[in-house]
């Protein structure tokens, strides 16, 4: 599928100059674009692949001088980075899933299809199932019994969903991913090794069998609007009270939520991020790959913590954070540069020892 230049401008409220009529597929690289590709130079510093590659047209800088680099045309990105989303989207087909239920899908008589919907092979929906309009299932997807999805639902290959969790319009769930399962939440009968350990930071008594018994999850998962799930990522449901994601949140691949969490509106949580039960995270908190965050604490409102951080105790609003522990990102860059100099400290260290040594003993001759 091709448009031309100036229908991809309106799409995504820029400006274009030269050649609106001009034809494109798709977009690239400037140095590896074809004739009929639009060239991602979003700076001076990308525009200099042009001359490499074939491109007739490109997505350039505000004020850029489109002819002086040969091209027909050109688009204006004052925001390159936020065009590119549009761009993308614009230019993406998306999965392709015929529309109606597909003859292997299994679809319980109780279970309510909004119109419009497009229903892959081997998809298996439970009984009182609800679900939007314009809804686009994958193949091998599972969705459980009273489970209810908003409108515009697009779920990838193999999602499981599992039974009463609620999830609002738009949602995305990429292959793999796992909502509503069981929570890992496990006892013993008398006061297990690690609850002595959690009391005393360390101590323990004399160490014995102990066995441990489910906590089973009687809560549910509640999603708002706007959200997105990456592959493989899992959320467990609540054991009493629902663990809750908030609208416009996004979850990249591998994040685990645990249960009884409560996520805020608009996060972000990047790949193998985990999150332990009834922690709460406020709105618009940025936690970068392989962020942990110990249970029953608090993240606030537009916490950024660097990656691979680990968040032990309460974070105020608007912390930024870095390091294991987590703590102000400049505390740990300076402990870093401190922990850099030791190697040179101990050898000026061990240097003044020496001569302290040799000092006393020059005045121990001299005393005699």
């Amino acid at each position: 599928m091709t448009h031309n230049l100036r229908q991809i401008a309106a799409a995504l409220g820029a400006e274009f100059a030269g050649d609106g009529d001009m034809k494109l597929r798709g977009a690239s690289e400037p140095s590896s674009a074809e004739s009929d590709q639009l060239a991602l130079a979003m700076s001076p510093h990308y525009a200099e692949g042009l001359s490499q590659g074939q491109a007739q047209a490109a997505l350039l800088w505000p004020g850029a001088d489109w002819q002086a680099l040969g091209l027909r045309g050109a688009i204006f990105a004052p925001r390159p980075r936020f065009v590119m989303s549009g761009l993308t989207q614009f230019f993406d087909p998306g999965p392709e899933i015929a529309l109606g239920c597909h003859p292997t899908a299994i679809v319980h008589p109780d279970a309510q299809i909004g119109p419009n919907a497009a229903i892959g092979p081997f998809v298996v929906i439970g009984r009182g199932v609800r679900i939007g309009e314009r809804a686009r299932i994958a193949p091998h997807v599972s969705i459980s019994e009273e489970t209810t999805i908003g409108d515009d639902a697009l779920i990838l290959n193999g999602v499981r969903i599992g039974a009463r969790v609620h999830i609002g319009d738009r949602f995305i769930a990429q292959p793999g991913a796992v909502v509503g399962s069981d929570g890992f939440s496990f006892v013993t009968p008398e006061k297990s090794g690690v609850e002595e350990v959690r009391e005393t930071l360390g101590a323990r008594a004399q160490i014995v069998a102990q066995s441990w018994s489910r906590i089973h999850s009687l809560g549910v998962v509640e999603i708002g609007d706007d959200v997105e799930l990456g592959a493989n990522c899992a959320i467990d449901r609540g054991t009493i009270r629902a663990t809750r994601i908030g609208s416009g949140t996004k979850l990249d691949n591998l994040v685990h939520i645990g249960h009884n969490v409560e996520i805020g509106m608009d996060c972000l949580l990047c790949g193998q991020v985990g999150i332990a039960g009834s922690a709460r995270i406020g709105n618009r908190v940025v936690l970068a790959g392989q962020c942990g965050v110990n249970d029953n604490i608090f993240v606030g409102d537009d916490v950024v913590a660097g990656g691979a951080s680990k968040i032990f105790t309460n974070a105020p609003a608007g912390r930024v954070l870095l390091g294991y522990p987590a703590v102000k990102m400049q505390t740990h860059v300076d402990s870093y540069k401190g922990l850099r100099r030791l190697p040179r400290l101990m050898a000026q260290v061990a240097q003044l020892q020496e001569t302290v040594a040799k000092l006393m003993q020059n005045k121990g001759s001299t005393d005699t």
